[in-house]
C-alpha cells in the first residue's frame, strides 16, 4: 500500500474524501504500523508504517482507502516494565481514537505482553501475535440527515433525569421487534418513548453505550458485563447495541428521543480501562504508550517505581489525566458525542479522578477547568459521580459551578427516614432543600444535587422495601459482593409474600419514597423500573446480570404496577406545574421583613413553626415543610407568586393528627396527595387550623386554593 505523509491531526483515522489519514499519539515509540484487514476482520491484506512524527504523533495518509476499512495498530518501542514501557509489536492495539469497532474481545494468553505463567512475570516478554484475538478498528463515514438537529435544552430546574439500559429495557418489551430487542433500535420505538416521556421525566440517561468489555472472570463463569463499566473505545459504540454495524443506527435513536422533547445523557467511564494493573493485557493504551496514558508508581526513594500502577479506580489502574494528549483525548471524545451523535449530557463515573492531579482531588484542576472554558462541554449537562476509592475521593458538594453532582446523602437520609431509623429528621429537611450546607457555595444552584434513592448500583425500589438483605448468589461469589449497608426494610416478610398488610405497607413505603425524591429542591433522577416495581428478586449488584434478573418484565405490569405509573405521573405533574417545588435559590428559612414570610417554615404536629428541642429529639418522626409561594425566589424566577405547598412526613408507626396551618392570602389548603391513599383521592379541601390525621409512615401534598 501506498503511504504518504499526511497530518498530525485530527487524531484517528479520519476520511478525507481521497484516502484516510492515520494520526496517533505516542511520546516514546520508535515506529507505528497500521495493520489493514478484510471485511471479516481476519486477514490482514497491507500494512503501512506511519512515515512522519510530528509533536509527539506518529502520521500518515492511505491513498484511496475508504470508509469501511478494517484496521489495527502494531507499535513499536521499549519493553522497559521498570521504566513504565510496555511496547511489544506482537500485539495488535485498538486505536483509541477509533469510530467503530468490530467483533468482540476474545481472552486468550495471547493478548498479555508478558508470557503467562512464567517466572519473571509481567518482565517477561510475549511473541505470540494476537490479531485473532482481538476486534478491529473500522473508518467511519460521518456523514448524517438529521430530522431533530437541536435537542430539547431542558432547562436544569425542569430537568428530572430516568436513568436506564438500552439492553434491559428492551428485551422484553412486547412493542419491539424480537429481532430488534437489545439494541439502539429497539430503544428508538416510539412506544417506548412515548412511556418514558408520558412519566413526565425530561432527560434518559442510558448506562455505558461505548465499546466495552466483559472481563475474562465473568466469562469463565458464562456471565456477563451488564453494566458497561469497563470502557476500552471512548469513541465508539458497543457492538452489541448495533442490530446494523453502523453508527447511524445510534444517530437514529438520538433523533428520535429528541423527537419526543426528551434528553439524551450518557453514562461515561474515563477514569480507567479493561487492561487492569501489570499483570493485566495489551489491547489499546498500554501498548501505544503506557507511561502517558497511565498514572504510575513513582521511582526511587518514593515508591515502588513505574512498573506499578495507581489504582484510585480500584480496577487495576486509572487513566492519567494529568496528562495533556491523554485529557485531550477525553475533551476530544467528550466533543465528539456532542458534536457528531448529539448527546445532551454526560454523567461522569468515580468523577473524583478525573479532578485528580497528582497531588489529590482540585475542583480546580486541569479536566475541570477544560470543561468550564469549553464553549461546546459548557453548554451541556454535566453530572458527576462524585467519589472514588483513592485518598480523599469523597468529594460531594466538591466539584465547581457548571456540574451537578449525584447525592448520596439524599439517597441515604430518605431511606433511613422512612426506615423508622430515629434522629434522622433534621438530615430529611436539609435534603428536602437541595443539600444546601454542600451546595450553596459560589453561586451553584440547587439543582446541583442530583436526588436520588435507587440507581442501577443497589436495589431497585421494589427490593429496597421488600429485603432486609443482598441475595446476590446469582453472581457466583458466595453473597460477599455489594453493599450490606442498604437501609432497606422487608415491612415484615423477605421477599415475596401473599401477606395483604404487609404488601399494603410495602406500596405505602414506595409511594413515599418517590414523593420524597420527585418534590424535594434539587434535580431528581428516576431508576428505570421503578415506576412499575421492577425487582431484581434483593440482587443489589447485578452488573453482571444480563438476563431476566435485570431485563424490565413488562408484560409482568399487574394493576399495582400501573397504579404506581399513575402516581409517578402526578408527582412529575405536580412538579412540573408548581414552581415552588423547583426553585432555582436555596432555601434559606430567613424572615423577609418586606414581605412577612419565609421561604421554608418547618412545623410541628400542633401547626407551630419548629424549635431547636423538635430538632434535638431523636424520636421527631413527623413534621410539616410549608414553601411559600409569595417568597422572593419564586417572584423573581417567575413573574408573579406562586401557590404555596406543604408536605407533611409521619415517619412513625402510628398515626397523627396534624394541626394545618394558615395559607397565603387567607387561601384553603387543597389536598393533592395523601400516599396512605389508594387509589388517591384529590381535591378535599380543608381551612387552616383544622386538623388531618396522617396515617401511619405516609407523606401528605396539599397546595394553597
Amino acid at each position: 500500500m501506498q503511504v504518504e505523509e499526511g497530518q498530525p491531526h485530527p487524531l484517528g483515522a479520519t476520511y478525507t474524501g481521497t484516502g484516510v489519514n492515520f494520526a496517533v499519539f505516542s511520546a516514546h515509540a520508535t515506529r507505528v504500523e497500521v495493520c489493514i484487514y478484510d471485511e471479516g476482520g481476519e486477514k490482514e491484506i497491507g500494512r503501512v508504517t506511519l512515515p512522519e512524527y510530528t509533536d509527539e504523533v506518529w502520521h500518515g495518509h492511505v491513498p484511496g482507502l475508504l470508509p469501511g476499512a478494517r484496521y489495527g495498530l502494531r507499535v513499536h518501542g521499549p519493553y522497559e516494565p521498570e521504566n513504565g514501557h510496555r511496547f511489544n509489536p506482537n500485539k495488535l492495539l485498538l486505536d483509541p481514537y477509533a469510530k467503530a469497532h468490530m467483533g468482540e474481545l476474545v481472552w486468550g494468553p495471547e493478548l498479555f505482553g508478558y508470557t503467562v505463567g512464567h517466572e519473571d512475570g509481567d518482565l517477561s516478554f510475549d511473541e505470540r501475535d494476537s490479531a485473532h484475538l482481538v476486534p478491529k478498528c473500522v473508518v467511519v463515514d460521518s456523514r448524517f440527515a438529521w430530522e431533530q438537529p437541536e435537542g430539547p435544552r431542558v432547562p436544569w430546574d425542569r430537568t428530572i433525569v430516568y436513568e436506564t439500559h438500552v439492553r434491559g429495557h428492551t428485551m422484553r418489551h412486547p412493542a419491539v421487534p424480537e429481532h430488534l430487542r437489545g439494541t439502539f433500535a429497539g430503544f428508538a420505538n416510539d412506544e417506548v418513548l412515548r412511556h418514558i416521556r408520558d412519566l413526565g421525566v425530561t432527560s434518559i440517561e442510558l448506562l455505558p453505550v461505548q465499546r466495552f468489555v466483559s472481563q475474562s472472570f465473568l466469562e469463565e463463569k458464562g456471565l456477563k458485563n451488564y453494566w458497561g463499566y469497563d470502557t476500552l473505545g471512548f469513541f465508539a459504540l458497543k457492538p452489541r447495541y448495533l442490530h446494523e454495524p453502523s453508527i447511524d443506527e445510534f444517530k437514529r435513536m438520538v433523533d428520535r428521543i429528541h423527537a419526543h422533547g426528551l434528553e439524551l445523557i450518557l453514562d461515561v467511564v474515563y477514569n480507567h480501562t479493561p487492561e487492569g494493573n501489570e499483570l493485566g493485557p495489551t489491547i489499546s493504551f498500554k501498548g501505544i504508550d503506557n507511561a502517558s496514558y497511565y498514572r504510575l508508581m513513582p521511582g526511587g526513594d518514593d515508591g515502588p517505581g513505574a512498573r506499578y500502577y495507581i489504582n484510585d479506580t480500584g480496577t487495576g489502574n486509572t487513566l492519567n489525566l494529568s496528562h495533556p494528549r491523554v485529557l485531550q483525548m477525553v475533551t476530544d471524545s467528550l466533543r465528539y458525542w456532542v458534536t457528531e451523535m448529539h448527546v445532551d449530557g454526560f454523567r461522569f463515573d468515580l468523577a473524583t479522578i478525573l479532578a485528580r492531579e497528582a497531588y489529590g482531588f482540585d475542583e480546580g484542576g486541569g479536566f475541570l477547568d477544560s470543561c468550564r472554558q469549553d464553549p461546546v462541554l459548557s453548554s451541556v449537562k454535566l453530572i458527576a459521580e462524585p467519589w472514588d476509592c483513592g485518598p480523599g475521593g469523597y468529594q460531594v458538594g466538591g466539584f465547581p459551578p457548571g456540574w451537578a453532582e449525584w447525592n448520596d446523602r439524599f439517597r441515604d437520609t430518605v431511606r433511613a427516614f422512612w426506615k423508622g431509623d430515629e434522629g434522622t429528621a433534621p438530615a430529611l429537611a436539609n435534603c428536602m432543600t437541595a443539600s444546601a450546607d454542600r451546595f450553596n457555595r459560589r453561586g451553584r444552584r440547587p439543582w446541583a444535587s442530583v436526588n436520588f434513592i435507587t440507581a442501577h448500583d443497589g436495589f431497585t425500589l421494589a427490593d429496597l422495601t421488600s429485603y432486609n438483605d443482598k441475595h446476590n448468589d446469582a453472581n457466583g461469589e458466595d453473597n460477599r459482593d455489594g453493599h450490606s449497608d442498604n437501609r432497606s426494610w422487608n415491612c415484615g416478610a423477605e421477599g415475596p409474600t401473599d401477606d395483604a398488610e404487609v404488601n399494603t405497607l410495602r406500596a405505602r413505603q414506595r409511594r413515599n419514597l418517590l414523593a420524597t425524591l420527585l418534590l424535594a429542591q434539587g434535580t431528581p433522577m428516576l431508576l428505570g423500573g421503578d415506576e412499575f416495581g421492577r425487582t431484581q428478586q434483593g440482587n443489589n449488584n447485578a452488573y453482571c446480570q444480563d438476563n431476566e434478573i435485570s431485563w424490565f418484565d413488562w408484560e409482568g405490569i399487574d394493576d399495582a404496577g400501573r397504579s404506581l405509573i399513575a402516581f409517578v405521573q402526578r408527582l412529575t405533574q405536580l412538579r412540573r406545574d408548581l414552581p415552588v417545588l423547583r426553585r432555582n435559590r436555596f432555601l434559606t428559612g430567613a424572615f423577609d421583613e418586606e414581605l412577612q414570610l419565609r421561604d421554608v417554615t418547618w412545623l410541628a404536629c400542633d401547626g407551630n413553626e419548629m424549635e431547636q428541642p423538635h430538632w434535638d429529639d431523636p424520636r421527631t418522626r413527623c413534621f410539616g415543610m410549608l414553601l411559600e409561594g409569595h417568597a422572593r425566589a419564586t417572584a423573581i424566577a417567575r413573574r408573579g407568586p406562586d401557590q404555596s405547598v406543604l408536605l407533611v412526613f409521619n415517619g412513625w408507626e402510628d398515626a397523627i393528627d396534624f394541626v394545618l396551618p394558615p395559607a397565603s392570602d387567607g387561601a384553603q389548603w387543597r389536598l393533592e396527595i395523601d400516599t396512605a391513599q389508594e387509589p388517591p383521592q384529590p381535591g378535599e379541601r380543608f381551612e387552616a387550623g383544622s386538623s388531618y390525621t396522617v396515617t401511619a409512615r405516609s407523606m401528605l401534598v396539599l397546595v394553597a386554593a
